[in-house]
C-alpha cells in the first residue's frame, strides 16, 4: 500500500488576506442598523453603494471607488424610496445603473451621474411595483440585458423586464409562487437557465427561471439551509445554514440529485449567518459570518472530498455585510483574486480586503486569472424571453487587453455626453485657462504666440484625456493616471516659472527705463 500525504497541492493554499491602510478606508458612513441578512453593499469598478441609516424613508449612498478617508456626512444619498431600503444591486453591465429594493413595497432603477452625486437623488429611471408586502433581495440576469429578479415577504418571485418606455411598470413578465415562506436567497447558474432558492420553511427548490418550473425541492431535516449558491462549473449546490443542535454548517449537493447532500461540515456555535461567495475562476469558496471578524476560505473540486479547507483570516472587527468586487475591477500586478469591502458599523467604517496569492514574478499570472465575465451582455432581454440560453461574454484581465466598455450598446452614446459634459464642466480645466489667459496678456508677441501653441497643445491633451476618461480599474492604471498627472503638473510649473522670469526682465527693464529718465532729468 503507497502512502499517500493528507494533503493535496494547490496553487491557492497560500492565499492571504490583507486589510487596506485607514486612508484607503471609507470612515464615517453612517452605515444601517437593519437586522435583514443581507449585504447592505454593493460595488464596481467605478462605484461603491452602502445602504444607509436615516430618518424618515430609506436611503443610500453611492461614493466614486477612489473617495478614501472621511466621508463628508452631508454626502449627497440616494432617497427616493418611502420606506428602508433592504438591498442593492449594481447592473453588471452598466457601472452606472443600481437596484434598490425596500420596505415600501417597490423596486426602483437609478441612473448615477458618471462623475458621482453631487445633490440627492429622488427620481428614479424605473419604478417596479408588483409586490404586496416588502421586498428584500433583488438579483440582475447574469447574461442578458435589462433582466431582474425580486422576491419579498409575499412570497413571490418575480421577473422584470426593463426595456420599455414606460418609468412605472407594474406587470412583471413571470411570477414564480411555489414558496410557502419568505425567500432567503436566490443563486443563478453561468446562463441562468436554473435559479436555485432557500427558503424559510428550510426548503432549498431548483427551478428554470424562464418557465417558473419546479425542477427539484430538497428538505433535508438535519440542515436548516439560509444561503444557497449554484457552483454552475461543477454543477454542485452549497448551502450554508444550522445544524440540528444549531452550529454554523455548510452542506454540498448535487445538481441532479438533491434527495440527501453529498457531504455537510459543521463550522463553530456562533449564531451570524454565514455570507457565502464563490469563486468560478479559482474553484475557490469563501464564509464570512455576520458578526464576527474571520473569512474562511475553500477550494471546491469535483472528486472527493470535494471541500478542502485551506485556511482562515483572523480580525478583531465584526463585520455587518460584505460587499464584492467584480472580477475586472481587480488588481492583477498584485495577484488579487478577489476583494472584500467590510462593512464595520461599530466604527462607522467600509473596509477593503484583498485576497491575494503570493507569487514572486510581477509578470501576469495567466494560471491564476482565467477568462473571466466581463461587463457586455451575451443576449438582449427579449432574446432571454424568447427561449434563447448563452453563456457570458467573457474576458482577459491582462493589462492591454482590449476591455468592453462598461455601459450598455444602446446607453454608449448617452455615456459619451456625459463625459463631454464632465469634461467641460472640470474647474481645473478653465482655471487653467484662467491663468494662461492671464499670463498671455503680460508678454510680447513672440512670447504670446508660444503661449497661445502650449495652450493649444495642452487643451487638446487633456481633451483627449477626459473625454476619454473612466475610473481606474486597477492599482496600475491608477499609478499611470497618478504619473500622467505629475508629468501635466511639472510642465505647467516649467510654464509659469517661465512667465515669472519674464515678468521679472521686464519689472527690471522698466526700473532702467526710470533711473535713466530720472538721471537724465
Amino acid at each position: 500500500m503507497t502512502w499517500r500525504p493528507q494533503y493535496r497541492s494547490s496553487k491557492f493554499r497560500h492565499v492571504f488576506g490583507k486589510a487596506a491602510t485607514k486612508e484607503n478606508c471609507y470612515d464615517g458612513v453612517p452605515i444601517t442598523r437593519n437586522v435583514q441578512d443581507n449585504n447592505f453593499c454593493a460595488v464596481n469598478p467605478r462605484f461603491l453603494a452602502v445602504i444607509t441609516e436615516c430618518a424618515g424613508g430609506g436611503a443610500f449612498l453611492v461614493l466614486p471607488l477612489h473617495h478614501t478617508g472621511k466621508v463628508d456626512p452631508h454626502h449627497p444619498r440616494v432617497s427616493g424610496h418611502r420606506g428602508n431600503v433592504l438591498d442593492i444591486k449594481w447592473n453588471p453591465f452598466d457601472d452606472c445603473c443600481i437596484a434598490s429594493a425596500s420596505e415600501d413595497t417597490t423596486v426602483k432603477v437609478w441612473e448615477i451621474p458618471s462623475h458621482g452625486l453631487l445633490k440627492n437623488l429622488t427620481a428614479s429611471l424605473k419604478e417596479l411595483q408588483g409586490h404586496s408586502r416588502r421586498v428584500s433581495l433583488i438579483e440582475w440576469h447574469p447574461t442578458a440585458n435589462n433582466i431582474l429578479f425580486s422576491t419579498g415577504y409575499d412570497y413571490q418571485i418575480m421577473i422584470w423586464n426593463l426595456d420599455c418606455s414606460e418609468q412605472v411598470i407594474k406587470n412583471p413578465v413571470r411570477t414564480i409562487s411555489h414558496h410557502t415562506d419568505v425567500v432567503l436567497s436566490m443563486s443563478f447558474n453561468a446562463d441562468c437557465s436554473l435559479l436555485a432558492s432557500s427558503c424559510k420553511d428550510r426548503k432549498i427548490r431548483l427551478m428554470e427561471p424562464r418557465s417558473g418550473n419546479l425542477l427539484q425541492e430538497a428538505n433535508c431535516k438535519t440542515h436548516k439551509a439560509n444561503k444557497v449558491l449554484i457552483l454552475s462549473n461543477l454543477k454542485k449546490l452549497v448551502t450554508c445554514g444550522a445544524s440540528r443542535w444549531n452550529e454554523r454548517q455548510i452542506a454540498l449537493w448535487d445538481q441532479d440529485d438533491m434527495s440527501v447532500p453529498l457531504l455537510t461540515e459543521n463550522l463553530d456555535g456562533s449564531s451570524g449567518a454565514l455570507f457565502p461567495f464563490y469563486d468560478p475562476d479559482t474553484h475557490m469558496l469563501y464564509l464570512a459570518g455576520k458578526g464576527d471578524g474571520n473569512i474562511r476560505y475553500y477550494e471546491i473540486s469535483s472528486e472527493k472530498p470535494y471541500i478542502q479547507f485551506l485556511t482562515e483570516y483572523r480580525s478583531n472587527t465584526p463585520q455587518k455585510g460584505m460587499g464584492v468586487m467584480p472580477k475586472r475591477g481587480l488588481d492583477v500586478s498584485s495577484c488579487e483574486v478577489f476583494r472584500f469591502y467590510k462593512l464595520v458599523t461599530i466604527k462607522s467604517l467600509i473596509e477593503p480586503l484583498s485576497m491575494i496569492v503570493p507569487r514572486r514574478s510581477e509578470s501576469y499570472q495567466e494560471d491564476i486569472y482565467p477568462m473571466t465575465p466581463g461587463n457586455k451582455p451575451a443576449l438582449t432581454a427579449e432574446e432571454w424571453l424568447s427561449g434563447i440560453n448563452k453563456d457570458p461574454v467573457l474576458m482577459s484581465l491582462k493589462p492591454g487587453s482590449q476591455i468592453v466598455e462598461s455601459n450598455s450598446e444602446i446607453s454608449k452614446g448617452l455615456g459619451n455626453q456625459r463625459d463631454i459634459r464632465r469634461s467641460q464642466s472640470r474647474p481645473g480645466m478653465l482655471q487653467l485657462a484662467y491663468i494662461q489667459d492671464q499670463l498671455g496678456t503680460k508678454d510680447s508677441t513672440e512670447d504670446s504666440s508660444h503661449a497661445d501653441g502650449d495652450r493649444s497643445q495642452l487643451s487638446v491633451s487633456n481633451g483627449e484625456e477626459l473625454a476619454l476618461f473612466s475610473p481606474p480599474r486597477t492599482e496600475n492604471e491608477m499609478l499611470l493616471k497618478f504619473h500622467k498627472q505629475q508629468e501635466e503638473i511639472r510642465r505647467l510649473r516649467e510654464l509659469l516659472n517661465q512667465r515669472d522670469v519674464r515678468i521679472k526682465q521686464l519689472e527690471l527693464e522698466i526700473k532702467n527705463v526710470k533711473n535713466s529718465s530720472q538721471s537724465q532729468g
